[in-house]
Order: structure tokens, then sequence, then C-alpha cells
């Protein structure tokens, strides 16, 4: 994407903003908002809050902002502007390496697009998740975390835990510098009552994987997965690539029944994999070959 590689006057090197793509407009920023469920009670942490064009949009609207920015300069500046300011509460630093909010929060936040997956798995797999999250993200990345237009590896992984899905789209024009492709709002919304309970979720995650790179016949017979969807009243599976969410949430609850019993079964973790946690690739539909 393109970079502001501009220096202020007297630096040598680029400043860390440099490489970042702000959203600078005020009412495309407050349309966006408008789509979103904040409001005067809740606590909300923007991440990258860069220049404060989000964030002098968010103040009015939440009880209590945390900012997180990584650069100093403009941590400084955002002090300076927003510091006397009810609810809002600045963090310069890493928002990779920071402590989550330890109460009930949502987050809302023009994320840097070449960390989308570490922002999100960060989110998503830390001890206190979102209740709801906003991200301005690439669109292509949007789609292939809400499952757009068919689910792959990255939207499986959340599914049980989240809902997921495109709030908006924004095209590139609107952002300063504009990056090369347009981007979207991605929202998350955390399940009060997820599908699977989180200790399942490294075994779901691993399941997901084998059956999507090796076939589900790895880890069930064939009758059983005929079975195990019919009576959910659940279509046939076809190639792993096209079956919906439901039909893999099926079968893995079939595997934790019944596949355990079959030789070969068994799913150990990659070495690289901490207990607890997804980190394999995110995975797209493989396509066919034409012959």
């Amino acid at each position: 994407m393109p970079k502001n590689t501009r220096s202020p006057a007297g630096h040598t090197n680029p400043p860390l903003w440099a490489g970042q793509n702000f959203l600078t407009s005020g009412p495309v920023i407050r349309q966006l908002l408008d789509v979103t469920t904040i409001n005067r009670t809740d606590s909300v942490l923007e991440i990258g809050s860069g220049k404060g064009h989000i964030t002098r949009e968010l103040l009015p609207r939440c009880k209590n902002l945390l900012a997180a920015e990584l650069d100093p300069a403009l941590c400084q500046k955002l002090t300076e502007r927003f510091g006397r300011s009810e609810g809002f509460q600045m963090h310069q630093g890493d928002f990779l390496r920071m402590p989550l909010p330890a109460g009930p929060y949502k987050v809302f936040a023009n994320i840097p697009f070449g960390r989308t997956t570490e922002i999100i798995r960060r989110l998503t797999e830390g001890k206190n998740p979102p209740s709801a999250a906003w991200l301005i993200v690439e669109s292509g990345a949007a789609k292939r975390f809400a499952g757009k237009p068919a689910d792959t590896l990255t939207s499986l992984r959340l599914r049980p835990f989240f809902q997921l899905r495109i709030a908006a789209f924004i095209p590139k024009k609107e952002f300063h510098p504009a990056p090369r492709v347009d981007a979207a709002l991605l929202e998350l919304i955390r399940r009060p009552q997820p599908d699977l309970p989180m200790e399942d979720r490294t075994a779901y995650c691993a399941f997901l994987e084998q059956g999507w790179k090796q076939g589900l016949t790895n880890m069930l017979t064939k009758k059983q997965i005929s079975t195990a969807l019919r009576l959910e009243g659940l279509p046939p599976a076809e190639e792993s690539a096209t079956m919906k969410y439901v039909q893999w949430l099926c079968l893995f609850r079939c595997w934790q029944r019944m596949g355990k019993n079959k030789p070969g079964s068994h799913l150990p973790l990659p070495k690289s994999r901490k207990p607890g946690l997804c980190r394999a690739k995110a995975g797209r539909r493989p396509t066919k070959k034409r012959g």
C-alpha cells in the first residue's frame, strides 16, 4: 500500500506513523460509528489512535476511551489534545504487548493493515475478549475473516465464539494516503453462549486444519460423517472448502464422541502451537484443477 514517507522538518528518519493510512473525514467516521452499538455507557478501546480523527468522534459517544498508540510523538499530541476530556486515557506502546482491559469493553479502530491477523488474534484469544469490535481492515481481509463468499479456515476458527460480518465498505479515496485497495469495517460480536466451550478451542482448530487440508475421512468414517449430518438435518459433506460452519461444528462434535475410536484419528497439535491457541495460518479455498 502507498506509504506516507514524508519526514517532518529536521528529521532524518520517517516517524512511526509514516506507514499508516489515516481515515480523516469526520462525516465518514460518524457514518461508520452509526452502524455500531457503542453508547454512552460503554468503555471503548481504540487501537492505533494516530492523529486523533477517530478519537475525536468516539469521545462524545462513550463513557471511557482507552487510546493505544505506539508512536511517542503522536501520543504526546493526543494527550495535549484530549488529555482533559472526561473518560480519556492514553496508553503509549505496542497494543500486542499491552494487557487487555479488565472489565467489559468494546473496540473501534483503524488498525495497521499489515498487522490485521495479529491484532484480531490478540483480541479474540485473550483472557478477556471484547463484547464487540469494529475494525477497519483491507476489504480482502474482511471477506476472509467474515467468510464471504464462503467460509475459510480463518472464519471457521472464530465462528463458535464470535458472530462476524462486514458492516460497511470504505473506498480507498477516503484515506490519506490512499491504500492500493478498498477497506471495510469488520464487525465481531462475541457470542453470549458460545457454540463450544473455550476448553475445546484447541481441539476444534486442530480438527479444522486437518479436515481442511487432509480430508475428513482421516478422522471419521464415511458412515459416521453421513449419519451425523443426516441426523442433524444437514446436507451431505462434499469438498471441505464448500462445507458450511454448521456442518463442521456437527462433525467436530461427532469426532469428539466417536472419531477418537477410529485408528489414526488422533489430532496432535503442531509443535509450534501453544496450548489453548489457534495459530495456524489462514486458509483459502482450494481451487480445482481443470483438465
